[in-house]
């Protein structure tokens, strides 16, 4: 039996080591691997480029976390996917946070170079939560570490840039109540974890795991 295949996008300054506790044995798990995007890519452009790079067809299915989840309602956008999942994530420009209109607006990330901008790994630290100082925080600051100075500073562009109004009917929503970057209360139709922080993709596994199941298997 052919399994269905099950593509996982990762987070600003994240990769694949991020889901490595999900249980998806059933599926056929595609990490998609960051790789550098054209100066003035939108994140429109570059979701095309991860569908032509990974081959991202109609019926695949697509989970995304953090800024990977708002690229998985891009690709919702270009490709007729079975599910596009968002965990810890946002789906319009009208779920962002008001910090995004302010962030937006005095535009510091500009004068900021993406090294510079990685070494102030302390201000991912509300982001991690507990994690940060917990056995596995290493893992955080050893992925944000491997990060391109160059991907990290676009993303953070293109994610203040992004005015997406388009929700997709492939799309579920699953957000957390202790949810430092994204207001659970600003999110239209999710799925609620009580008590999940935006990292609960990693430290809430076994539960994001059964309600990711749930929604592959319809």
């Amino acid at each position: 039996m052919v399994k269905l295949r099950v593509f996982l996008i990762s987070g600003m300054g994240a990769d694949e080591r991020l889901f490595i506790h999900l249980d998806l044995s059933d599926y056929e798990v595609i990490p998609v691997h960051w790789f550098e995007p054209g100066p003035d890519d939108t994140l429109s452009d570059y979701a095309g480029k991860v569908i032509q790079q990974f081959g991202i067809q109609a019926n695949d299915n697509v989970i995304g976390v953090s800024l990977g989840g708002m690229i998985t309602v891009e690709i919702a956008k270009q490709v007729d996917l079975k599910h596009a999942i968002l965990i810890s994530s946002i789906k319009t420009v009208d779920e962002a946070p008001g910090y995004y209109s302010f962030f937006r607006g005095i535009g510091i990330y500009k004068w900021l170079s993406g090294q510079t901008i990685l070494n102030m790994g302390f201000l991912f630290k509300p982001i991690m939560g507990k994690l940060a100082g917990g056995p596995e925080g290493h893992l955080f600051y050893l992925m944000l570490k491997n990060t391109s100075p160059t991907f990290l500073k676009w993303s953070i562009g293109a994610s203040l840039k992004w005015h997406n109004t388009i929700v997709p009917q492939s799309v579920s929503h699953i957000i957390g109540t202790a949810d430092k970057v994204f207001d659970y209360k600003k999110i239209k139709n999710p799925i609620i974890v009580d008590g999940g922080d935006h990292m609960m993709v990693f430290n809430r596994a076994k539960e994001i795991s059964a309600m990711l199941k749930e929604i592959l298997s319809k």
